[in-house]
């Protein structure tokens, strides 16, 4: 199975007067049109998740959507509290476990620096952390259980890189 984890596209700077709610904070009109432009480069090469899992922030939930747009099945998309900020990791992996039986691929879109630490977990020992800038998608494959220490990074990918 090949997890796809995500931080959330550019979004706009906090700002108390226009969200006193922190969760409901979009992306930019530039971060959309950025992250639209690299998906669509991911996608045509490797990007392909059949199921998208999403924090329910705002920032999140619209990254969530462009991926949608922008890959192969227009996979669907679920909105899970574990991928916000601190959330809990391990009912997420028992979930993705549970759903890697009906999906070959799942992405999950979050927040730094949970998404680094995460996906460190899943290929090392625990003890490390990936920077993930935001925007980047990284690939973990499990040819076995979906458990920490089990997966293999494939690959790790900005928007710069492309030159998105």
């Amino acid at each position: 199975m090949d997890l796809y984890i995500v931080r959330h596209a550019w979004a706009a700077e906090r700002d108390q007067r226009l969200w006193p709610d922190d969760d409901q904070r979009p992306l930019t009109d530039e971060g959309r049109q950025r992250f639209a432009k690299f998906v669509a480069q991911l996608a045509a090469v490797d990007f392909a998740p059949k199921l998208i899992a999403t924090s329910p922030l705002v920032r999140c939930a619209e990254t969530a959507q462009i991926i949608r747009k922008h890959v192969p099945g227009k996979p669907p998309v679920v909105l899970r509290d574990e991928l916000r900020p601190g959330g809990q990791w391990q009912s997420l992996l028992q979930w993705t476990a549970q759903q890697a039986r009906q999906h070959d691929s799942i992405a999950w879109v979050g927040h730094a620096p949970d998404v680094g630490l995460l996906a460190a977990a899943l290929i090392g020992d625990g003890e490390a952390t990936l920077r993930f800038a935001k925007g980047a998608v990284a690939a973990v494959r499990f040819d076995g259980p979906i458990e920490p220490g089990q997966g293999e990074l494939r690959w790790l990918a900005t928007a710069k890189l492309l030159g998105c």
